[in-house]
């Protein structure tokens, strides 16, 4: 894949370094010249120095033949921008913009784009943690909206159905991990001591999650 990458922050020169290991090839652009110095000499892909948002900057790093885009510049305003004018008016497939600003991310957001905001996200993930300390959040979707837990089958549900443990449109059962294999169940399936349920939660839901799995004290 041909990937942009808008802004060679701490973020953005990590970005470029892991992609390029994986074999895609990498173009960063910043304005600043001393930050692209970010990139390691490992990296194998081009730095180019400008505005992310510049129509005549993104036609150099080569946008019209680009796979996918990051915008994660310091700034919600120029990310946003960025990511607009790479999916609306070049059409790259695959377009990122990372917002600090929750509000913000959810309204590009309804607007068609995709954003990552890493407030959202810590805030959501530092509360499970007080909260929720059986529950191990091996995955967060859309901000924190949505996150993929794991947790031992508590003693009061041995022998209960899947069913049990699934409320529609919150909570869904996605796996079980049984003496050493993993299986999709179906709402029937009984649970047994020593399972390892694999779950799809809303993050609004978790303290309905955490009733159900009789974790409250």
């Amino acid at each position: 894949m041909k990937i942009l990458i808008i802004g060679c922050g701490r973020l953005g020169s990590e970005l470029a370094q892991l992609m390029s290991l994986r074999n895609h090839t990498v173009t960063v652009v910043d304005k600043d010249p001393d930050t692209l110095a970010r990139l390691r000499p490992s990296f194998k892909g081009q730095s180019l120095v400008g505005v992310g948002f510049d129509r005549e900057v993104l036609l150099q790093a080569g946008i019209q033949r680009a796979d996918a885009l990051a915008a994660v510049t310091g700034s919600d305003e120029a990310n946003a921008v960025i990511a607009r004018l790479a999916s609306r008016f070049f059409h790259v497939p695959r377009v990122v913009a990372r917002l600090y600003d929750p509000r913000k991310a959810e309204i590009y957001r309804r607007l068609g784009l995709q954003t990552i905001s890493p407030v959202a996200w810590g805030i959501s993930r530092i509360a499970e943690l007080l909260s929720f300390s059986t529950l191990n959040t091996t995955l967060s979707l859309g901000s924190g909206a949505v996150d993929v837990v794991e947790t031992e089958i508590p003693p009061l549900l041995v022998g209960r159905a899947v069913h049990e443990l699934t409320l529609p449109g919150e909570i869904t059962v996605a796996a079980i991990s049984r003496s050493g294999a993993t299986f999709l169940p179906t709402l029937g399936t009984l649970f047994q001591e020593g399972d390892l349920a694999h779950l799809v939660v809303l993050a609004s839901s978790m303290a309905r999650l955490n009733d159900l799995l009789g974790l409250r004290g």
